[in-house]
């Protein structure tokens, strides 16, 4: 009986055991993001770096007040608050003010994860979901994008603003970099982050330099990240199919 019992265990995830440990992975994880942050910081200059400072701090601070006030096992170790606080601020924009990076931290860690248990019982992704939280709180600020490496912080529509903008067969011209004001990046730039946006979103060489860095490690599989960014090929090209054609 005591045998039967013991097979009905239901424990927290991960299931799959291997030599790797959470503090490893975590770490993996926080280095394949750096490209990206440093970018951020190339592109829209130290707020960024200000920004994710104190989503990291916050972050890591919340867990450990938390953990000690409900006398549960310290676990910032693991250094997954770390990277919650990296994922959220480079999901922010780099002009919101840091007393919401405070509020999305909060949200990310106390209310997301560990009022569900804590790392691997979480419901939801802490750090997206705490993004989510500030744009329906706070939609102007998180909506103000920031041109990038202008001294002077200047607001502008995003590519897929600019685009959305557009009656159907000029968008379909203006993927190749080209609108009648220029107001568009082109794909180089749009490559190598030279447009508005989130801090860690930008740059697509950096997110792909710290892809294939998960990849190298085995963090990852390859099969998520190309199913998912195939999809959104397929479907981008069946619906502006019809207008390239058109060209």
């Amino acid at each position: 009986m005591d045998e039967q019992k013991k097979l009905l265990t239901v424990s927290a995830s991960p299931h799959a055991k291997n030599s790797a440990s959470t503090t490893r992975v975590m770490l993996d994880v926080i280095l394949a993001l750096l490209p990206a942050g440093i970018m951020g910081v190339v592109w829209f200059g130290l707020r960024a770096l200000l920004v994710i400072g104190v989503c990291v701090v916050c972050s890591v601070g919340f867990e450990l007040v938390w953990t000690m006030l409900m006398k549960k096992p310290v676990t910032v170790g693991d250094l997954s608050a770390v990277v919650t606080g990296l994922l959220l601020a480079y999901n922010l924009p780099v002009g919101i003010p840091l007393w919401m990076c405070a509020v999305g931290s909060f949200a990310a860690i106390v209310v997301v994860k560990q009022f569900f248990g804590g790392l691997g019982q979480n419901f939801a992704n802490p750090a997206i979901t705490g993004r989510i939280i500030l744009l329906v709180s706070f939609a102007g600020a998180m909506t103000k994008w920031t041109a990038p490496n202008v001294p002077d912080a200047v607001s502008g529509a995003t590519p897929l603003g600019v685009l959305g903008s557009l009656p159907a067969k000029e968008a379909a011209a203006a993927i190749g970099g080209w609108t009648a004001d220029r107001s568009l990046p082109t794909l180089i730039e749009m490559l190598f982050g030279m447009r508005g946006g989130c801090i860690g979103e930008t740059c697509a060489a950096a997110l792909l330099v710290g892809g294939v860095y998960l990849l190298i490690r085995r963090v990852i599989s390859w099969r998520i990240p190309v199913c998912y960014v195939g999809t959104v090929a397929v479907f981008m090209l069946i619906v502006s199919g019809p207008d390239l054609h058109r060209l």
